[in-house]
């Protein structure tokens, strides 16, 4: 045993013998183990623990449903005024609480940093005679409810995504047939298979099949061109479609100032640091960092988009 290791236990009973606290960061994670939510979560806590910026303990609680909402809500009861309590959430969330008729509001919990995005692509099967994003809006416009789109959870990013789309192309977004997937995989299965005329998923779900050759891509929600994707994006097709699958982290609502601050700078140390870069390359993530009240007024105004484009759907009311 090396004399640090030997110290540790030590300084921990000492604390616990002067009844000082331990000092540990909770984080609500709300979905299940094993998705984008947990691991943005849990690398992102790593890599600042791998980086110094912090490195006490991490203690997570992974509570899934309803697109986020339940976590929160969850999170939402614990945690209020209370420090060192953060929660992951994403662009997800911000249509499940439409859909799901949510009590919560993001603007209730305080924004602390934008993190990590994803963007979407469009794909039809290798053989399929549409071609372009054109063709497909053509397909759309000649036949909504024969032109079956597959994605996600229905609210979800992908499904905003096509409403988006069909609002782009002309065609009254309530009248298409999108069909939520389980999966990305299931989403390619039904694209194959001929259930579906076309499918939305994230770049990383996709790109490996269409390197197969079993799908062909169309468009990319990104502004620019992805490298190594030679795929048009949906503006320069001709489309006003920009959207990205975001992640991110809330502090608890009312928070103490101090404790907020601290970790907005925790999170922009994050962001600059070499481990974190690290994460996004092998996770194949974006760098989307934004933070604070900045990231405040986009949650806003994406809460804003999203939920008009749900209300045009007939999803909400």
């Amino acid at each position: 045993m090396n004399i640090k290791s030997a110290l540790l236990p030590i300084a921990m009973m000492a604390a616990m013998a002067t009844g000082a606290a331990v000092a540990q960061v909770n984080v609500m994670i709300p979905a299940g183990t094993g998705g984008g939510w947990d691991g943005t979560g849990r690398q992102a806590m790593a890599a600042m623990n791998e980086a110094g910026i912090y490195t006490e303990g991490v203690n997570f609680t992974n509570t899934g449903g309803a697109g986020g909402t339940i976590g929160l809500a969850e999170f939402l009861g614990n945690s209020t005024g209370q420090p060192d309590a953060l929660a992951v959430f994403g662009a997800i969330t911000v249509g499940a609480i439409e859909l799901n008729k949510s009590p919560i509001k993001l603007s209730d919990f305080r924004p602390l940093a934008r993190l990590t995005a994803e963007y979407l692509v469009v794909a039809v099967a290798a053989d399929s005679p549409i071609n372009s994003l054109k063709d497909l809006a053509e397909a759309l416009k000649a036949s909504p409810g024969g032109t079956a789109i597959g994605g996600g959870s229905a609210g979800g990013v992908d499904h905003i995504a096509t409403a988006l789309f069909a609002k782009a192309a002309g065609v009254p977004v309530g009248d298409i047939n999108y069909i939520p997937q389980t999966s990305g995989a299931e989403t390619v299965t039904g694209i194959v298979n001929g259930t579906l005329v076309a499918g939305i998923s994230g770049t990383s779900e996709f790109v490996p099949f269409a390197e197969q050759g079993r799908i062909k891509l169309l468009g990319v929600t990104s502004a620019e061109r992805r490298a190594g994707l030679d795929v048009p994006t949906f503006k320069e097709a001709g489309y006003d479609v920009e959207l990205a699958n975001w992640r991110g982290f809330l502090a608890a609502p009312g928070a103490p100032d101090d404790n907020y601050k601290l970790w907005i700078d925790r999170f922009t140390q994050l962001s600059q640091s070499d481990a974190w870069k690290k994460v996004l390359e092998t996770q194949g993530w974006d760098d989307f960092f934004l933070a604070g009240e900045e990231f405040g007024t986009f949650i806003a105004a994406e809460t804003e988009r999203q939920g008009q484009i749900l209300r045009d759907a007939g999803l909400v009311q």
